[in-house]
Order: structure tokens, then C-alpha cells, then sequence
């Protein structure tokens, strides 16, 4: 049984396939020493002091706060949760392009990681190791317990596509996107890939088995519950979608069917060129239509500005997506870009018109 489960591949909705040939990617490799020397890379996103003080406080407001890429802390039912920790300087080769928003030695104490899937832009060990306590539950898609546990993480827990968990007064339900994932060699597609849905006071079928969590710390195990109380909160924001990394994919659809989402944190950058990105990765475009297709009030672009992954700049990101906002008539203040530090409140809610709601 645990060969077969250390052999596992996972895949795509409709089996959609992401690899790329050899040929393919020494032909992206050679026009794009070509294209960056055109490549304006002098906008680097604005950076505001973050309001550390208030971060430690807030015990109930829903608050997010962008520390870069695609590394978010979210305050939501009084969790302090980050998103696919990195605080990484360089990327393979690559220096980073805007220093972290919050300096990791600042951050808040953390109740939940939360992790997409284990490429090193979303997952960086040493990151992982300055951020989880004993008390720090770290949620991860199924197939990548064992790989943290092998460098001494402990209480993992993992979730498959549509499986839910409530920690404290949030269930957290893993939901699909459409890309892949490697960190060797030899583990190409051997864990998944996926985003999650916060949703502050909801509940979990309390029959859904729940093995998978390393339970030895008694007070880790007793914030994990199948039900809870109703929290009294002070803002109208219940439900935040991480969308983690993804190429345009009907799953957005079925995501919006199943939930009610007030923001939805969605990746803008790295899609250039795209003949070889538009599987894995959405331009700013497809990112607009997939924040409709989730049906979710407010959108917060991420996925940009701290590494070049691939040929778009940052400001192109940025230029793309507004002039999509305003070619499809999407109000502004439904599209929020945040700075790095800067902290978005959920009392900053967009009322939605009666024909886009």
C-alpha cells in the first residue's frame, strides 16, 4: 500500500496535460534571452509599512495583508494564516525583484500554513522552518504530507480536491485549479496542486473521516473540530478564496457554484510566453474571467512582482488587467491592488450592481 501511494500521479480536470517537450522549452529559453533585452523591468511594486501593531491585536476583523508573490497573512475567525510562505531573496538565479512586505522576523504567530502545491516559488523550506511552532497546523494537498514530514514538520494535514477541515472557527476546503507540480527529478506530479476557500463559522460534515492529521499535540488536536459556535466579528467578509497557481480551467465555475466568495486572491503574472504558459498559468485576462466565474466580489491580483518566472513584467501584468477591468465594465473598486505590507480590510467590501451580482 505504500508503494503505491509514493507512486501516485495526480492530474488535471478532463486530464488536461501541462509538460512541455525538451524542444519546447529550449525554444522558450532561446527567444527569451531575445525578448527580456526589451523587457522594462524598472517598475518595482510600491511597499507601505505594514501595520504590525494592528496585526497583533486584531483579533476579528477579516483582514489581508500582501506580503509578495503569492504569500499572503489572512486574519479571518480570529486564525492568523499565511499562504504559500516565501521569503526566498533569489529564485533559482533570480534575485527577488521587491523585498517581502513583512519582514519574517515580524510576522504574527501563526495558526495555519496553508499550502498550494510544493514548487519552490510557493513552498520554501527554510520560509516554513521561521514560521510554524509547535502550535501551527500546516494544511497541504494530498501526496506532499510525507515529503514535510521527512524534514520534520509535524502536524500536517492533508486534504484532497473538494475536502474540508474547521480549525477553530474557519473550514477550509482545498478546491481544484488546473497546473502541476516537481521538485526533483523524480516527483513529477506526485502531489497536487489546488487552491482553498476560507469560510469563517462554517461547518464540516461531521461523518468525513479525519486520519490524516498527526494528532500528538494535544492542544493542535483540540482547535480542529468538525463544528463550532458562531463568532461575533465586526465585518460583513466571510468567505476568501486562495486561488494558489492555475491556467484557465472550468473548475473556476464549479468553484463559484459551491460557494458564496467574498474576495478571491488571483495569480495575474508569469504568462509569457503563451504558447508555453497558458496551461499552467492564466494571463491577466483569463484572471478577470475566471474572478466572474467565481462570482466573487472583490479581486486582489497576485502572482507578480517578486520573481521573474517568465517574460511579462510586472506593470504589463498590471496594464493588461486594468484595461480588461475596463473593456468588460467591471467597477473599479472591485479589482484592489495591494502594496507590499499594505493591509485590506473587510469592511472595504464592494457592493456589487444589481447586474453583476
Amino acid at each position: 500500500m505504500l508503494r503505491s501511494r509514493t507512486t501516485r500521479k495526480y492530474h488535471n480536470m478532463d486530464n488536461v496535460m501541462t509538460e512541455k517537450t525538451w524542444k519546447q522549452f529550449k525554444r522558450w529559453r532561446s527567444e527569451r534571452r531575445l525578448r527580456l533585452r526589451k523587457k522594462d523591468y524598472s517598475y518595482v511594486i510600491p511597499h507601505v509599512e505594514p501595520n504590525l501593531a494592528a496585526l497583533n491585536d486584531n483579533r476579528s476583523n477579516t483582514t489581508i495583508t500582501w506580503i509578495g508573490h503569492s504569500t499572503f497573512l489572512l486574519q479571518i475567525g480570529g486564525l492568523n494564516i499565511v499562504t504559500d510562505p516565501v521569503w526566498a531573496m533569489k529564485m533559482a538565479l533570480e534575485k527577488r525583484l521587491s523585498p517581502p512586505g513583512i519582514p519574517i522576523q515580524d510576522m504574527p504567530e501563526l495558526d495555519v500554513v496553508l499550502i498550494s502545491h510544493s514548487h519552490y516559488d510557493h513552498l520554501h523550506v527554510a520560509s516554513l522552518r521561521q514560521l510554524v511552532t509547535e502550535q501551527t497546523i500546516i494544511i497541504v494537498p494530498a501526496g506532499l504530507k510525507g515529503k514535510l514530514a521527512r524534514k520534520g514538520f509535524r502536524n500536517i494535514m492533508e486534504l484532497k480536491w473538494w475536502e474540508s477541515i474547521q480549525v477553530d472557527q474557519v473550514s477550509i476546503t482545498f478546491v481544484p485549479a488546473q497546473h502541476w507540480t516537481r521538485r526533483s527529478l523524480t516527483d513529477m506530479n506526485r502531489s497536487h496542486w489546488g487552491g482553498y476557500v476560507l469560510e469563517r463559522g462554517g461547518d464540516v460534515d461531521e461523518n468525513e473521516p479525519f486520519a490524516n492529521l498527526d494528532r500528538s499535540e494535544e492542544t493542535v488536536e483540540k482547535r480542529i473540530s468538525y463544528k463550532t459556535d458562531a463568532a461575533k466579528h465586526v465585518d460583513d467578509v466571510s468567505t476568501l478564496y486562495f486561488a494558489g497557481d492555475s491556467g484557465y480551467f472550468r473548475g473556476f465555475k464549479e468553484i463559484g457554484e459551491r460557494f458564496d466568495i467574498d474576495v478571491a486572491l488571483m495569480p495575474i503574472g508569469a504568462y509569457e510566453p503563451e504558447w508555453f504558459m497558458n496551461a499552467q498559468h492564466v494571463n491577466p485576462e483569463e484572471a478577470l474571467q475566471a474572478f466572474l466565474d467565481v462570482r466573487a466580489k472583490l479581486m486582489i491580483p497576485m502572482h507578480y512582482g517578486a520573481f521573474k518566472l517568465a517574460d511579462d513584467t510586472p506593470k504589463e501584468a498590471i496594464d493588461r488587467l486594468m484595461a480588461e477591468r475596463e473593456r468588460l465594465g467591471i467597477e473599479p473598486e472591485r479589482v484592489r491592488l495591494l502594496m507590499l505590507g499594505d493591509m485590506w480590510e473587510g469592511a472595504q467590501l464592494p457592493i456589487i450592481s444589481g447586474s453583476e451580482a
